[in-house]
């Protein structure tokens, strides 16, 4: 099998350098082909060791990495249930934006640049995955960020997209300082940064010493996760192209936080209390970050807004030890939103990059075949039966309330209502309402880029009857979670949760297509400000960190830099230009003055031997 784990592997690499020995070029080549077939092949290589896996999992050291002293850590790869599952999840997404992309960024000068980046992120992305210790996984980790910034960026010539990456990657590396952190306890503890033997270990470790290990592994997962309070950045991040927001900020680094918790199962399974703090905090990501998504008015971050909130609810179902739950909302998450994405992409284009949803309206007509696929994701990220999301969401509220956290479910359960509202909010502005645009001439993406959303479609609805064989075959490795409510309280949670989703629905239908949407004088309430504005959030944070820290630099470029760093630098070049001046003097060619200078060398030589033999 060893021939299938370097394909799936180093595919997307020898993808990214084959558009990188052409990015500088303007005139586009075949990368977007050649590396569409490439990603495809690591997918396939992918499907191949899941379809394979037995009792035992693959594994393979590719050469002895780092060897210092006690520590000993190859460059080893391992593919089990877990990582798996998350390959091929990761694979038919990348394969389907590349494919995507050809259309999408046809006309853009750096096309070859963009998907030089965008297989790095793949390959980098398989390396977190499919490491078999905790600094490869850092490794991959580092590395999705670094292509996340370069992502984000790509359109650097904007100020916004280069704050923007800046944004998300400064914020991402103080999270990372936290999980570094957690990697040199585990190593200081275990000894070993092998997840074998760390978490063979793990039960019998002190517990105070696992809960601060925990916590910090949580931290770096909250930044790439993009969980309350380092949030801000992934909705600024979708100043990246459409195809990044669909591949990174929807379907694969988003969720490596959650990905870190569920491979970390055996320390977590130790600490319930962190565990509960976990699935605390990613409720309330879910209702904080669902309420902006209702007040939003462009296209893409309403979409953004919603990744947040379905993180949370995957950190619920982790937190609560439901891990093959949480797996299970992630991959069937990445089809419908993904999908969600390259459709806000052809909304795009047909109307000529615009971003706000009141500026368009009335597009069904002209955009039948991505109307119906956005129509299919929202459905299915609602948790309508029988789409993705009702197996996989639904479930997770089931396990809030077999864990008698009530408040948790509740919040969830609130959090659904507001999901089908502002999902269809999007789609009756956008697809079924009063046409607001003119002078444009709307149409549907080419056959290629529809074709390479289809299969997200399927997925998107049918992919949640995969919940008993996906099951059986993670808890190979993940544990089990048994239900004890009755059959009678499902029923009636389906029921609720169900009746509440519709309800979101149709009263979204109510005010956008009846109504024609909010009132000016309840836009001016104060309410909706304070969501439109992201509850103020980034205001205070560049108030209260930002604009300190900018003053701290200045001071000290002013006052530090200048005054004492560069001055003493300055002043030694200075003194040393004089002495050099001075002392070339010495060297004036005159026989007799050559002679008195030596005779003073040689008093000064005589003096120092004195007083040393003294």
């Amino acid at each position: 099998m060893e021939i299938w784990i370097y394909t799936a592997l180093f595919a997307p690499l020898a993808a990214a350098l084959f558009a990188a020995v052409f990015a500088m070029r303007e005139k586009k080549i075949i990368a977007g082909v050649v590396n569409s077939a490439l990603i495809a092949l690591s997918t396939a290589a992918s499907i191949v060791l899941l379809c394979n896996l037995g009792d035992e999992s693959f594994s393979v050291n590719l050469l002895s990495w780092i060897s210092v002293g006690d520590l000993n850590i190859p460059f080893g790869f391992v593919i089990d249930e877990v990582s798996a599952a998350m390959m091929v999840t990761v694979g038919v997404v990348s394969t389907l934006v590349h494919i995507y992309s050809i259309d999408y960024m046809a006309h853009d000068k750096s096309f070859n640049r963009f998907f030089a980046y965008l297989s790095a992120f793949v390959f980098s992305m398989l390396v977190l995955v499919m490491s078999d210790n905790f600094l490869g996984l850092f490794i991959g980790w580092e590395g999705v960020g670094l292509c996340s910034w370069m992502l984000i960026g790509f359109w650097y010539e904007r100020d916004s997209a280069s704050w923007a990456a800046n944004e998300a990657f400064i914020m991402n590396r103080i999270a990372d300082l936290g999980m570094l952190l957690g990697i040199f306890m585990i190593y200081w503890q275990f000894g070993s940064l092998q997840y074998d033997i760390v978490f063979a270990a793990a039960s019998g470790t002190d517990i105070m010493v696992l809960t601060l290990i925990g916590i910090l592994l949580f931290v770096g997962a909250m930044g790439k996760s993009a969980q309350f309070p380092l949030h801000t950045w992934l909705a600024d991040a979708m100043e990246g192209p459409t195809p990044v927001s669909a591949l990174i900020h929807a379907a694969t680094m988003v969720t490596a936080g959650v990905y870190l918790v569920i491979r970390a199962n055996p320390i977590y399974v130790n600490i319930p209390d962190v565990g509960f703090f976990i699935a605390s905090l990613g409720a309330f990501t879910a209702v904080f970050a669902a309420f902006m998504a209702l007040v939003n008015n462009d296209l893409k971050r309403i979409i953004a807004y919603s990744t947040l909130s379905q993180l949370g609810y995957m950190f619920v179902a982790a937190g609560l030890g439901a891990y093959w739950i949480a797996l299970f909302h992630l991959m069937t998450h990445a089809y419908f939103k993904s999908l969600l994405f390259l459709g806000a992409g052809n909304v795009m284009h047909a109307m000529h990059e615009e971003l706000n949803i009141k500026k368009m309206g009335g597009l069904y007509k002209s955009m039948k075949f991505t109307a119906v696929l956005m129509i299919i994701a929202s459905v299915a990220l609602a948790g309508i039966y029988p789409f993705a999301g009702f197996f996989s969401k639904d479930k997770i509220l089931e396990v809030a309330l077999n864990e008698n956290a009530h408040i948790l479910y509740l919040v969830l359960w609130i959090g659904a209502g507001l999901t089908a509202f502002y999902g269809f909010r999007l789609i009756f502005i956008v697809f079924f309402g009063r046409k607001k645009w003119q002078n444009l001439h709307p149409h549907d993406a080419p056959k290629n880029t529809l074709l390479a959303m289809l299969p997200l479609g399927i997925l998107a609805a049918l992919a949640g009857f995969l919940e008993e064989k996906f099951e059986h075959f993670v808890t190979k490795l993940l544990p089990e979670y048994a239900f004890d409510i009755s059959e009678e309280t499902v029923v009636l949670m389906v029921a609720s949760t169900l009746g509440i989703a519709v309800f979101g629905i149709f009263f979204a239908f109510y005010m956008y297509i009846i109504k024609g949407g909010f009132s000016k004088r309840m836009e001016e309430r104060v309410v909706y400000k304070f969501l439109f504005n992201q509850y103020y959030i980034p205001l205070l944070y560049q108030k209260y960190i930002v604009r300190p820290f900018e003053l701290l630099a200045k001071f000290s470029w002013k006052n530090m830099d200048e005054k004492v760093v560069d001055a003493s630098v300055d002043m030694i070049a200075a003194l040393l230009a004089r002495g050099g001046g001075k002392a070339g003097g010495m060297q004036s060619g005159n026989l007799s003055a050559m002679l008195r200078w030596m005779v003073f060398g040689l008093c000064v030589l005589l003096l120092t031997a004195f007083f040393y033999r003294a």
